[in-house]
């Protein structure tokens, strides 16, 4: 049976996560195809993924009628829609042996809500280590673009929710900490999403065929 692997996309809004995505399937597929068994392929998104994780989604996302959705409320928010994708949906495909591709996992915590909220690294780190314990993906694809152009392809995508409505200072500090967690974690590569769609693909597919090992 082929070992279950863990695949992140991470990115800024409108960084073309969706896409990332299906490029990495492909890869997969192709890896399938090599070996000539088929590998599993389990898609999540976060937050997302269960039943209780999708309404968890909906209150992180929506305007809550003038209630302020308070920023450890939100994190609190996405580590219980997280750990209940984690533990009822990506361990056990892992465990049967699936690759399972992740839009967004634990780095956008670290990324939106400590360096963009301003909560402080330690206890951001003792929160992912209460809650997720040792778990981490695999691979993480991190897609870079500057947050002018990322938020520009999000408004063309239509109207913009709460976070994406958040100051460009705001994005600019979510960009540098994923940037700094690139540098300092092998794990994490980097694809810069600013440039052609072309080149981006064929970014995406030469670090998977590395990765894969075909």
């Amino acid at each position: 049976m082929t070992q279950g692997k863990f695949i992140v996309v991470e990115g800024l809004e409108g960084a073309g996560k969706s896409n990332a995505q299906a490029q990495i399937v492909k890869a997969i597929e192709a890896l399938s195809l090599i070996k000539g068994q088929q590998i599993e392929i389990v898609q999540t998104r976060e937050p997302g993924g269960t039943p209780l994780a999708e309404k968890l989604r909906a209150i992180f996302k929506a305007e809550l009628n003038g209630e302020v959705l308070t920023h450890k409320a939100e994190l609190l928010v996405l580590y219980a829609a997280r750990i209940q994708l984690v533990e009822n949906i990506i361990k056990p495909a892992l465990a049967r042996g699936a690759f399972v591709i992740g839009d967004r996992h634990d780095l956008s915590s670290q990324a939106y809500q400590g360096a963009g909220r301003g909560f402080d690294t330690t206890f951001m780190n003792t929160l992912k280590t209460l809650v997720l314990e040792d778990f981490k993906p695999d691979l993480t694809l991190y897609l870079d673009i500057p947050p002018e152009i990322g938020l520009a392809r999000a408004r063309n995508r239509g109207q913009l929710d709460r976070i994406e409505q958040e100051a460009m200072s705001f994005f600019e500090r979510v960009r540098a900490a994923y940037l700094g967690f690139a540098k300092n974690d092998k794990s994490i590569k980097t694809i810069d999403a600013s440039l052609p769609i072309e080149t981006v693909n064929d970014e995406i597919q030469s670090v998977m065929r590395t990765w894969l090992a075909y």
